[in-house]
């Protein structure tokens, strides 16, 4: 007894394994951008906590500075908003901006207004350009920033002179002001500024950091890093430490109402363009034709009645009974032709087609049945189909038949 090997799957769908061997690096390029974004966020979020706080015990904390301090009879307070800041600013007070570039263009016109003509000091840490040029006019942030950390006073600023070396490099700044400080230059650009007030008793100053590695508490006991914080924020009895929040709205003119897009940095919105430039070329490049069809021979040999199945498969999914009915009665007609007599050039022509038929099988005024089976209207459902199916059968045995 012997059986039939069954054919090898021929199905047009890929298998499982297919589809993942094919997309297998696209995922992997998703999990590793995902995972590197996570890993980014949560870093950016734990160096953030607590940075420049006065009451943070945190590597990058300043609760170290505030205690020193209040050792020597300075009181600290907090403030997060710019109506306590500038409330706060008068002759015995130090006031410390510990991020000047967040607060907007009319948040910062504001702050010099309030301290201008107080007497007393100001304290800008690392503020960027323009926002150093509204707090501090006459001063300009250079572009590029210092390449040493550790930096040499290298001028006449008593606080400086006392404290030797100290990390003070970051941002550079220039000045137009003559009687300004001029202190730590790394490449004849200062990286600590101090402008004496032009007004009033001439007691009060502005004083720009270009970083603020020296009130952090793990860098304060560095070089002279504890001898100049203490200098520069313990001149006057009381040392508000503002730090600014993004929910503080006080101040803010119309034109500082940005938008989502606006408060990406202009890195993100590159990185995104490259993306979607990544995507096309990897689409062209996995585009299976970039030019016409071309036949192909199948690799495997598929049988008839797999054929036949797959395509009627293909109709009743897409409810395609006239197609259906077309070809068959298109192939009824091709097989039917020969046998009776008809060109294949004229197997669709009812003219020639009908006639022969009636003729072949000795029928006589039954040639509106025929043209309706061959050429009629395509059915109104799957019964009607399937009717069709088998009257075209029938037809063409009782034309074989001898």
């Amino acid at each position: 007894m012997t059986t039939e090997a069954t054919p090898p799957s021929t199905a047009a769908s890929p298998s499982a394994r297919q589809v993942w061997t094919r997309t297998r690096g696209i995922a992997l390029a998703l999990v590793v951008l995902l995972a590197a974004a996570v890993a980014i966020a949560t870093i950016r979020s734990d160096a953030r906590h607590g940075t420049l706080d006065p009451r943070s015990a945190d590597r990058q904390g300043s609760r170290a500075v505030a205690e020193l301090l209040a050792d020597r009879g300075v009181d600290t307070s907090v403030v997060t908003t710019l109506d306590e800041a500038r409330a706060a600013a008068d002759a015995d007070t130090t006031l410390l901006v510990a991020a000047p570039d967040l607060l907007t263009p009319g948040q910062q016109r504001a702050l010099r207004t309030a301290t201008t003509g107080t007497a007393g000091r100001t304290v800008l840490v690392a503020p960027g350009s323009p926002s150093v040029e509204r707090l501090a006019p006459g001063v300009t942030a250079d572009p590029a920033n210092s390449l040493d950390s550790t930096l040499s006073p290298d001028c006449a600023l008593p606080a400086a002179r006392r404290a030797g070396t100290a990390e003070t490099g970051g941002m550079r700044y220039t000045t137009t002001h003559l009687d300004a400080d001029e202190c730590y230059p790394s490449d004849r650009l200062a990286t600590l500024l101090r402008i004496p007030e032009t007004g009033g008793d001439g007691t009060g100053d502005t004083v720009v950091i270009g970083a603020p590695d020296i009130l952090f508490n793990d860098r304060l006991d560095e070089q002279g890093n504890a001898s100049l914080a203490l200098q520069l924020l313990g001149s006057r009895p009381h040392l508000v430490w503002y730090l600014p929040t993004l929910s503080d709205t006080a101040a803010a003119d119309e034109d500082d109402q940005r938008g989502f897009f606006d408060l990406l940095p202009s890195g993100w919105l590159w990185g995104t363009l490259q993306l979607f430039i990544a995507a096309a070329v990897a689409a062209l490049w996995r585009a299976r034709r970039l030019g016409p069809l071309v036949p192909e021979n199948l690799p495997v040999a598929i049988r008839a009645s797999e054929t036949v199945e797959g395509r009627a498969r293909l109709y009743r999914k897409a409810n395609a009974r006239d197609r259906a009915a077309t070809a068959l009665r298109s192939t009824t007609r091709i097989r039917l032709a020969p046998l009776v007599g008809v060109p294949l050039t004229q197997a669709h022509t009812p003219e020639a087609l009908i006639p022969a038929l009636s003729a072949h099988l000795h029928r006589h005024g039954d040639g509106q049945t025929l043209h309706t089976l061959l050429f009629g209207p395509p059915p109104g459902d799957d019964a009607a189909l399937v009717s069709l199916a088998d009257q075209l059968d029938a037809l063409e045995r009782e034309v074989r038949r001898p």
